[in-house]
């Protein structure tokens, strides 16, 4: 869901050029899947269309991208144990290091446990969070 909220709010900026968004899981579990359908069938609500297919984050990653952005604690632990080195950390940030509006929120939960409204508030905090994301970027 984030990289769909990114790329819409990219493109909306006419920055499409000057950016490159993937998204990666943590497991292999997923791979080559689309999201959740019900996150697909929430994020279309509000006019994203999500087609990423799911892939596992590789150690590729930390040499192509200049941040590596996990959703909560266990992400970043994770993450950084699959850096090439402490040196690529620096990389790594928190989702909600960027909200603005959820200010408070240290994390961005798993929706899929949670039902309809659970969906609904993994996309507002990424709209949010995103949106922060962006302005310190640009």
């Amino acid at each position: 869901m984030a990289e769909g909220v990114m790329l819409r709010l990219i493109k909306e900026s006419g920055l499409e050029q000057d950016f490159v968004i993937d998204s990666a899981g943590i497991l292999d579990y997923h791979e080559g899947e689309l999201p959740d359908s019900r996150m697909r069938q929430h994020a279309s609500r509000r006019g994203y269309t999500l087609t990423s297919r799911s892939r596992p984050v590789r150690t590729e990653d930390f040499y192509h991208f200049d941040l590596i952005i996990g959703m909560d604690d266990r992400n970043i632990t994770d993450l950084k144990q699959r850096a090439p080195s402490p040196e690529e950390w620096k990389k790594i940030h928190r989702m909600t290091e960027y909200c603005t509006t959820y200010s408070d929120a240290d994390h961005v939960p798993d929706p899929y446990y949670g039902g309809s409204s659970g969906f609904e508030y993994v996309i507002d905090l990424l709209e949010d969070a995103c949106e922060g994301l962006l302005r310190r970027l640009i």
